[in-house]
């Protein structure tokens, strides 16, 4: 069963090692990965098995990373700040 993450900024998700049925292990990043509009789902590059489920943030999720001082979040609110001075609100 894959595992899901609901909060996108757990320090360390990305190099936490994964065991698939096959024997196949490794981290997120040497896995296949599928965007979706509400998750991104990484799955075994051997046999294709959904590993890991992981929430993407919601502005109020980033905006609180950020003001935690999580630097990923930091670099997503400035643009999201951005697009918005551009496009105005939504």
């Amino acid at each position: 069963m894959a595992e899901l993450l609901n909060d996108y900024f757990t320090p360390g998700w990305r190099e936490r090692r994964h065991e698939c049925a096959c024997n196949w292990q490794g981290d997120s990043r040497a896995m296949q990965m599928d965007l979706h509009d509400e998750v991104t789902d990484y799955a075994c590059p051997e046999c294709g098995n959904l590993l890991l489920i992981v929430r993407h943030p919601d502005l109020g999720q980033v905006r609180a990373a950020a003001a935690a001082g999580h630097p990923e979040a930091r670099q997503q609110l400035a643009l999201l700040e951005e697009a918005e001075r551009l496009l105005g609100p939504r």
